[in-house]
């Protein structure tokens, strides 16, 4: 055990779990539960609303399994990840004051409640939830085996050992604290992930002998490795360009994202998070990706690729620093496992068992329900991910494109086009989820079909689709949800 790197990290977890705690206590005062434990009660300034979407979007796939992928690819890989910088930017920018107008003109709590509110269709809301859970799974798991791993490489446990404390930690203080929580604890990690890597970085450079030193090595090596196209030609022009669609304009449609577009104080917060937001993002991804590439020459032969990060820090830092370095993935992942959890037990308690099943629930059963459901699919999580995949960025990434897929329509045109209708939503989502899939498995056997990231052709048709039958039925039944804001 590497006392000098555990005993930072054990501090950090302790400070979670302070917040977690003082959220409890907070929330046992509040007048509406549900509000409070799934979007704490619309209260966050500009500060905490960027480092809460920073922190949420920058994962494990983020800290881990992008410097992974780019310590095998190349910079090449370093370019497609910048694609994120516009993350922040677009969502607070495309869903803006009016998504949050929206949301609490029908006392959204969750981006399935702005649906319901919108279309007022309960085919809506059931295929939301069942995609939610589906592909949230997925992403959850993401971050799990990326926790097991980055403790797995501090203490030499099995990786076993490792998942279960990684779960033990989230599972603890996310079902005792809720949004507030989850809000707070992303402010301290994302400030922690913005320092951690600049140093990081530097520390990289300076190990493996200056940036000159550094691209000889690798052009020995491979000179692909320092072309736009990948170590062995792997990444078209193509397949690049369509990543804007998955970690760009796409991430709108996230839940965990856009959950946080309604959580905001005022307009004045929304305006301090778009730049905020930007610059942090933009800084983080570049240098942790950076990494990944430039440990290659200082750490050669690494075998698993997610464990690049964890490895190149014990390599290049005293102990002590390391340990502060490394709460920065360890931040991002329990901050993005946070909010995933949230989100699933929102839709599993409010959007399946509120609305359809139990809707007269007092307010101490629904908080009993949500802290249990939540502890429940946690365990869920932990049991998927005791056999992971090789490179967990693939796990996560499946899990975006499914989600967009499902919802980017739905919710930006159920913003801005007044004729969207409930039937447009339904067979649009069916459209996304149905092609998305059918492609997924295509490139699995085949390769990209045309080129392209599997989430381009499935966003196209469901766009068709929505307009498509919306038009169809925009004079059957109600075209568009009540009070809806022009």
């Amino acid at each position: 055990m590497n006392w000098g790197v555990m005993i930072p990290l054990l501090l950090f977890v302790i400070i979670v779990f302070l917040i977690g705690i003082w959220s409890n206590r907070k929330m046992a005062g509040s007048s509406s539960f549900l509000s409070d434990y799934f979007i704490g009660s619309r209260e966050f300034g500009g500060l905490v609303l960027a480092m809460t979407m920073v922190a949420t979007y920058g994962s494990a796939s983020s800290f881990l399994g992008g410097p992974g992928a780019a310590y095998s690819i190349g910079l090449g890989w370093v370019l497609l990840a910048m694609t994120q910088v516009a993350t922040g930017y677009f969502v607070l920018l495309i869903l803006g004051k009016k998504f949050a107008i929206m949301a609490r003109r029908y006392k959204a709590v969750t981006l399935i409640d702005f649906l319901k509110g919108r279309y007022n269709s309960k085919a809506v809301v059931i295929l939301s939830a069942i995609s939610i859970i589906v592909f949230l799974f997925s992403a959850m798991a993401a971050q799990w085996v990326g926790g097991a791993h980055l403790i797995q490489s501090l203490t030499g446990l099995s990786y076993v050992s490792a998942l279960f404390i990684f779960s033990i930690s989230v599972l603890l203080y996310v079902t005792i604290g809720g949004f507030r929580a989850v809000a707070l604890t992303d402010t301290i990690q994302g400030i922690v992930m913005f320092f951690g890597t600049l140093i990081l970085l530097i520390a990289v450079v300076a190990a493996g002998g200056g940036l000159n030193n550094i691209f000889s090595d690798l052009m020995a090596e491979n000179p692909n490795l320092v072309t736009p196209y990948g170590q062995d030609g792997q990444l078209s022009s193509f397949y690049v360009s369509s990543f804007w669609i998955l970690v760009g304009v796409g991430v709108v449609a996230l839940p965990q994202v856009a959950v946080r577009a309604m959580s905001y104080k005022n307009s004045k917060s929304m305006h301090r998070a778009l730049l905020i937001g930007t610059v942090v993002v933009g800084f983080i991804m570049l240098n942790m990706h950076l990494i990944g590439v430039f440990a290659r020459p200082v750490l050669p032969g690494i075998e698993v690729a997610d464990q690049v990060i964890p490895l190149i820090a014990l390599e290049v830092l005293p102990p002590w620093l390391a340990g502060i370095i490394l709460a920065a993935p360890l931040a991002a992942m329990m901050s993005t496992v946070d909010s995933l959890l949230l989100l699933v037990s929102s839709s599993v308690v409010k959007d399946l068992y509120i609305n359809y099943m139990k809707p007269d629930a007092t307010e101490n059963r629904i908080r009993k329900i949500s802290m249990g459901i939540t502890a429940i699919i946690g365990v869920i999580a932990f049991l998927l991910s005791i056999h992971p995949p090789e490179l967990l960025i693939f796990l996560n990434l499946f899990a975006f494109g499914g989600l967009e897929a499902a919802f980017i329509w739905p919710l930006v045109l159920g913003l801005y086009w007044k004729s969207a209708n409930k039937y447009g939503a339904i067979t649009s989502m069916i459209a996304g989820i149905g092609s998305y899939i059918g492609i997924h498995f295509y490139n699995e056997a085949n390769g990209n079909l045309l080129e392209v990231h599997t989430v381009t052709i499935p966003v196209v048709v469901s766009l068709v689709v929505f307009v498509g039958v919306s038009l169809i039925f925009r004079h059957g039944g109600a075209c568009h949800g009540p009070d809806f804001v022009e």
